[in-house]
């Protein structure tokens, strides 16, 4: 049986982290846990997050009704729980506002992948949702093209949700794309980011599928995808906005079964010529063969 208490407190203590790094001022923020099929443990609304206590954490059920609290629930629930509902294994959603992984939200920045390998093996590459006024359905569903193949996404002009099997692990993604974010900024600062090459960047993907980490690039569905060059999630941006600005595209490395990615723009985006190119001289192979 759940330790109701203590999950109240795991919330209580995460919100204070938040709080503390700078990822949620004032009142920003909102927490939660699910306790059984139709509960859900909730932060409250208009509480900072810094100084929550046990007694402030509402119940709600998985329409976002609440069952038990003294304080109203918070307004974006509804976001929580569309994860929750997308995702069996989510037990815990957090939602904040990180400095520098919203600044990408805010520019539509796609983030660079093949850079840091903690980043590599522990998030892969990181969506950005089109962008919706902040606690209605509409908001929610916003995130539903990306959730079932990462576990932090980044809210357009608004901040970041990560989910995960228990609050902490929730927090973790969230902590480590900004600490990422900031490494990226300070970088560019600095004049230049080095990728890493396709020998070290296919070395991590290998590395975190041996660890059971999962990763859309360790499936067929990308197996001819450039590692490197946001394949995952590029075919959303049209829809939400991303463009490359700030960063270069970087250097295109072959798929993990040797066949040479297309060729691509400064922006990310196919160059249709060479895909055709590309796809013909796969079915000439196939013939011939």
């Amino acid at each position: 049986m759940k330790n109701i208490f203590k999950l109240k407190q795991d919330i209580c203590d995460i919100g204070k982290r938040i709080y503390d790094r700078g990822y949620a001022a004032a009142n920003d923020g909102n927490i939660t846990v699910r306790i059984s099929e139709n509960e859900v443990l909730c932060t409250p609304t208009m509480t900072c997050k810094g100084f929550l206590k046990p007694d402030d954490i509402a119940t709600i059920d998985m329409t976002g009704k609440q069952l038990s609290g003294s304080k109203k629930r918070s307004s974006e629930a509804l976001l929580h729980l569309e994860i929750m509902k997308q995702r069996d294994d989510v037990k815990s959603v957090v939602h904040c506002h990180p400095p520098h992984a919203t600044a990408f939200g805010v520019a539509r920045e796609p983030i660079p992948q093949c850079v840091l390998p903690e980043v590599e093996v522990f998030l892969g590459e990181t969506p950005i949702t089109k962008y919706e006024t902040p606690g209605g359905q509409a908001f929610a569903e916003t995130v539903l093209p990306f959730v079932d193949k990462t576990n932090v996404i980044i809210l357009a002009n608004h901040g970041t949700v990560s989910y995960g099997e228990d609050v902490e692990r929730a927090y973790w993604w969230t902590e480590i794309l900004d600490s990422y974010c900031r490494i990226l900024m300070l970088s560019k600062q600095l004049g230049n980011v080095e990728y890493l090459n396709q020998e070290k960047s296919q070395e991590l993907l290998d590395l975190k599928d041996q660890w059971g980490w999962s990763d859309p690039r360790n499936t067929k569905e990308y197996e001819n995808c450039d590692i490197c060059a946001n394949d995952v999630f590029r075919n959303s941006w049209t829809d939400t906005g991303v463009t490359r600005n700030a960063f270069d595209a970087p250097p295109q490395i072959k798929a993990p079964h040797g066949q040479s990615p297309p060729n691509t723009t400064a922006t990310g985006d196919v160059d249709q010529e060479a895909l055709v190119q590309a796809i013909t001289n796969q079915v000439m192979q196939r013939l011939q063969g």
